[in-house]
């Protein structure tokens, strides 16, 4: 991996063991559908920056498209290549959305399940929608998301929220339960995931903790605009409707001309 950008929110061991059970649950029914759409529109190389274990990228290299993906986990990209044949292994790689490098141009590239809110800093931010303008051919669309600031969850918080509760092998269960403290002045909530799950040798436990950068609308079309990103649209859901009083999600398309 190119070492001039330090990695935040590296995904410890075991949430990357369990994230295909736990966000095939709770996430497929949410984006899946849109994202392997879009997918399938392309014509030409397609990027997943934050591609994880897969749950997007296996379902679309298996349906034929020409998709690369990069994630700056070890411990998640470990448990992708173990999904896809070796001969396959080269569309993979550990890098970072900030600073990534190809000697060749994509048609689409995507950013799906909150990829930029782990990026803390505005001027990490920026550098990121450059690099990825850089390697989009033109006319290429750069996807991205964010969810709609809850103002009552941030002023708030929760604690100890189960979202996850099952088995991830016959027998032996499963439960994530998430806690939040907001930082209302830094733009960020601090989030504590809990894993409770049984193993051979009885039960454990592991705690994962991670910041994310909450973003409102004005200020992603500010960023935008001081990219060199020109041309961009803001969504409303992944059905595709424009932005209104009841949009928990923010899909940003931009357009390189």
């Amino acid at each position: 991996m190119n070492n001039k950008t330090k990695p935040i929110g590296l995904y410890p061991e075991n949430f990357a063991r369990f994230y295909d059970v736990i966000y095939h649950s709770v996430r497929d029914s949410v984006d899946n559908e849109y994202f392997q759409n879009v997918i399938k529109q392309t014509k030409g190389r397609i990027l997943e920056i934050g591609v994880g274990t897969g749950r997007l990228f296996t379902n679309a290299l298996n349906g034929g498209a020409d998709i690369y993906g990069l994630d700056i986990s070890p411990a998640m990209l470990s448990f992708l290549l173990k999904k896809i044949p070796e001969n396959q292994h080269y569309r993979i790689s550990l890098q970072n959305i900030v600073d990534f490098e190809y000697d060749f141009r994509f048609n689409l590239i995507i950013a799906p399940f909150r990829v930029m809110m782990h990026l803390l800093e505005k001027e990490t931010q920026l550098k990121a929608l450059n690099n990825v303008y850089s390697h989009l051919d033109k006319s290429g669309t750069f996807i991205f998301d964010t969810f709609v600031p809850d103002l009552n969850r941030l002023l708030n918080g929760f604690d100890n929220f189960v979202d996850f509760n099952g088995e991830y092998e016959p027998g032996k269960k499963l439960k994530r339960s998430v806690s939040t403290v907001p930082d209302l002045i830094n733009q960020l909530i601090n989030i504590r995931f809990n894993l409770e799950w049984d193993d051979d040798s009885g039960p454990k436990q592991e705690y994962w903790n991670v910041p994310l950068r909450f973003f409102f609308r004005f200020e992603l079309e500010h960023l935008i605009e001081r990219s060199k990103f020109k041309k961009y649209r803001i969504l409303g859901d992944y059905d595709g409707n424009e932005l209104n009083r009841e949009s928990k999600e923010f899909i940003v398309v931009c357009q390189k001309e």
